[in-house]
């Protein structure tokens, strides 16, 4: 069944391409098309378009298929084009003309638009959760290991003191920072395009404030040709959120295969967290971190991508918009995953303790060696040049005291702040907001 069928046959190898993965990915968009079809017929009743009884009708055949999609029985048999037309066949096999009036007022193009909005809408809220939790377990590590100094590398050289609170809590900070790109996806995403129908809305006396309410948007996108306008645009919005918040995690999983090395040994991934080598049995390799690194890679072309499939295009529907799902729902799954294991490998971490303890690191503190001298009264290039010197004659001793000192309040400093801007986060945003 194709809602847009006429009695004219359509080839089937035709067909079949132009079907592509619907089916499958349509399962993605099911609940929100189903909640969609049931402010539809609300809203049709309330404009007199349908009766009241059709209307409960039409509410119990949808509730049905809530029902089926939570139970894990809902299919998409081959005989129906996507998610849309296998719904107003169960609510037609059903309930005889009440389904058949359900796509009044309404095209194909409104109807998979809303649904696509309502399904990304959702995701920013569950991806912004699980960010969250991530950063919360960030800024737990932090406090935890605010004390445990580790070298600072600039250049791939160790470079400053720093420690293991001040990287938990960078990352935490900067996961923020993404969200604030999933916000700006969410407010896209936050667009009721329902009513709009083709792009050129209807002469039926429908309410599109109504359907507005009913299905939690917060904004009515009001312009009919506007609102169709939004297919591509919200997918690329996502897309952008997803690569950034992949960059920052591409960058934590380099560090800690980084800092898991026997060169540098920073940290130590639980032996059940670890895969082995074929040859050499004392490889403990940290595999779970890399695959991340490479998920979070290929994630940052997706921006890319999805503008290349819809950047020459025209106001107006086109079938392009159709290979969005395929390029951007599977990537969006791989995202809550890699947040869910890494929320599950983090907590295993172990840190190494008194690693600036090893001579190699001596040179880290020569900036407080510098400091030093600064406050008896030399000036700094003076005491720039004095420190270099010892350093390269091999007479400079570290200023090891720094260590013990100011160091665990310097690098304290900004653990309350980052915890405020999470209040503020959970307070503020729409993200947070049920």
């Amino acid at each position: 069944m194709k809602i847009w069928d006429k009695g004219i046959a359509v080839d089937k190898k035709i067909e079949q391409f132009t079907v592509g993965h619907d089916r499958e990915l349509d399962m993605y968009l099911a609940r929100f098309d189903v909640q969609a079809s049931g402010v539809q017929a609300n809203m049709l009743a309330q404009a007199g378009l349908i009766s009241e009884e059709e209307n409960g009708q039409l509410q119990q055949g949808l509730a049905e298929l809530v029902a089926q999609l939570e139970a894990g029985t809902f299919t998409i048999e081959a005989e129906f084009e996507d998610v849309h037309s296998k719904i107003e066949f169960y609510l037609t096999e059903k309930f005889g003309d009440a389904g058949k009036k359900i796509h009044t007022a309404r095209s194909r193009n409104d109807q998979v638009l809303t649904a696509i909005q309502l399904f990304l809408k959702d995701y920013t809220k569950r991806a912004a959760a699980r960010t969250l939790e991530l950063v919360e377990v960030l800024l737990q590590k932090a406090e935890q290991h605010h004390a445990d100094l580790m070298p600072g590398y600039t250049h791939f050289q160790a470079a400053m003191p720093s420690s293991f609170g001040l990287w938990f809590s960078a990352y935490a900070e900067h996961l923020l920072l993404d969200l604030a790109l999933f916000e700006a996806a969410h407010t896209v995403a936050d667009q009721n395009p329902l009513g709009s129908g083709a792009g050129f809305g209807s002469s039926f006396p429908i309410d599109r404030l109504q359907t507005t309410r009913e299905m939690g948007f917060g904004n009515l996108a009001v312009s009919s040709v506007g609102a169709q306008m939004l297919r591509g645009k919200t997918e690329k919005t996502v897309a952008f959120a997803l690569a950034g918040m992949a960059a920052t995690l591409a960058k934590m999983a380099y560090d800690l295969v980084l800092y898991n090395s026997q060169d540098l040994a920073f940290v130590e991934l639980p032996a059940a967290f670890t895969t082995g080598s074929s040859i050499m049995p004392h490889k403990k390799n940290p595999d779970v971190f890399e695959l991340i690194r490479a998920r979070c890679n290929a994630l940052q072309a997706l921006p890319n991508t999805l503008m290349l499939a819809t950047s020459n295009l025209p106001s107006g529907y086109h079938r392009d918009f159709q290979i969005l799902k395929e390029l951007l729902f599977e990537p969006m799954t791989q995202l809550l995953n890699i947040l869910d294991i890494v929320l599950f490998a983090l907590p295993q971490l172990r840190i190494k303790p008194d690693l600036l303890n090893q001579p190699k690191y001596d040179a880290v503190f020569s900036v407080e060696n510098i400091n030093q001298l600064i406050q008896s009264g030399t000036p700094f290039r003076t005491a720039y040049k004095q420190v270099g010197q010892a350093v390269e004659d091999g007479s400079y001793r570290p200023h090891r005291e720094f260590q013990t000192t100011h160091l665990g309040s310097v690098h304290n400093l900004g653990l309350a702040e980052i915890h405020a801007k999470v209040a503020r986060f959970r307070t503020d945003s729409a993200l947070m907001a049920h």
